[in-house]
């Protein structure tokens, strides 16, 4: 799926790219008096508009605005929605059932109260961060309890642990 939207974003920008030359070199033509690219209606509508008009800097500024929430949200790193146990069989895990997992067996070590875990990836390596409320000298057992958890789940590479266990707070 990776390839597939890699395709379909250089088509995209190909695309805009082409259509943003042709209304660039209309405009040049227009503004020269000459003949344009374009159909003539455009042509004749592109020579009659000027820049300082209204309706021609809001249609530019939402084309911007629009091109720079594109590039953010494609530039901006997605958690992942399913984890790849190996490169080669297809196999994969759902990230949220992971999680829930992972916090279940960090709940079942006896000194802990509530855990949540995050899982991050990077490439085909599982990174959990854990942070749990419990006792801070459980954190051995919690790490064992995950990498027990890890390995039921056929994890691909045991990257460190990322554990934080904050101390219950007692109400007076």
């Amino acid at each position: 799926m990776r390839t597939v939207n890699r395709v379909a974003t250089l088509l995209l920008a190909v695309a805009l790219l082409a259509g943003g030359v042709l209304v660039a070199v209309a405009g040049l033509l227009a503004a020269l008096g000459r003949p344009g690219p374009l159909p003539a209606g455009w042509s004749a509508t592109l020579s009659a508009v000027r820049w300082r008009d209204a309706p021609v800097r809001t249609v530019a500024a939402t084309v911007t605005l629009l091109g720079l929430l594109l590039l953010v949200a494609e530039l901006r790193r997605w958690r992942p929605a399913r984890l790849r146990l190996t490169a080669d069989d297809g196999w994969h895990l759902h990230r949220r059932s992971v999680e829930r997992r992972l916090a279940r067996a960090v709940r079942s070590v006896p000194s802990v109260r509530r855990a949540r875990v995050r899982v991050r990836r990077r490439g085909d390596a599982w990174r959990p961060r854990v942070t749990a409320t419990g006792d801070p000298a459980a954190r051995a057992d919690v790490e064992f309890a995950l990498r027990r958890e890890l390995d039921r789940l056929t994890a691909p590479r045991r990257d460190p642990i990322e554990v934080r266990l904050v101390p219950a707070r007692r109400t007076p």
